[in-house]
């Protein structure tokens, strides 16, 4: 399972709906407008908070825009039970798919002068398909470095569903999740028991 969600947003339902307002808000305007034309002032607006309450919960657009993509590939992998599974084939190229469809939305989503905004997510989506791929290595038993490993799979994966989301001639999906399989399991099998 991925790391548990903040400890107040747990306990705290207010905490968890006030942030829901603030990420709903947030969405939409990054839609309409675009992130650089996006001003605290806005969101504040659009969620009927007061400005306080943002800060209390964001120190800035940036921290929400991590939280959004963070909080967005979680639902995703949540929705496709990846969170839940364990290790084997079959997931790692479920795990594949989901990032490439996740991937190639953002890119649609992003306007193109704002692309530089797409890094921010990118660190985001990377460390949680590398803490949820080290979980899985770790649940299976691997003793050699476990999060070496998952970390070179997960850079490997997203480079790889982010070159499928730019291709003009792009194959399925599904396809292109059985070619790029073999190269996540090279990374994975240093770490394995023998």
């Amino acid at each position: 399972m991925l790391p548990d969600p903040p400890v107040a947003d747990k306990l705290d339902p207010r905490v968890k709906r006030t942030r829901g307002l603030i990420q709903q808000a947030f969405m939409a305007l990054l839609a309409e407008k675009g992130f650089r034309a996006i001003t605290v002032q806005d969101i504040t607006e659009r969620a009927e908070i007061n400005r306080a309450t943002f800060y209390a919960h964001f120190s800035d657009k940036y921290a929400l825009f991590e939280y959004a993509m963070r909080e967005a590939f979680r639902q995703e992998l949540e929705k496709r039970t990846l969170n839940a599974c364990h290790y084997s084939e079959e997931n790692l190229r479920a795990l594949i798919v989901a990032l490439c469809e996740f991937v190639a939305h953002l890119r649609q989503q992003c306007k193109a002068s704002e692309r530089q905004f797409e890094s921010l997510a990118e660190a985001q989506i990377k460390k949680q398909v590398q803490e949820l791929i080290e979980l899985w290595l770790v649940q299976t038993g691997a003793t050699r470095d476990p999060r070496t490993a998952a970390t070179a799979a997960s850079w490997a994966i997203y480079g790889l569903a982010a070159q499928w989301s730019t291709a003009k001639d792009r194959p399925a999906v599904q396809a292109y999740a059985a070619q790029v399989l073999p190269l996540a399991l090279a990374n994975l099998k240093a770490a394995q028991p023998a």
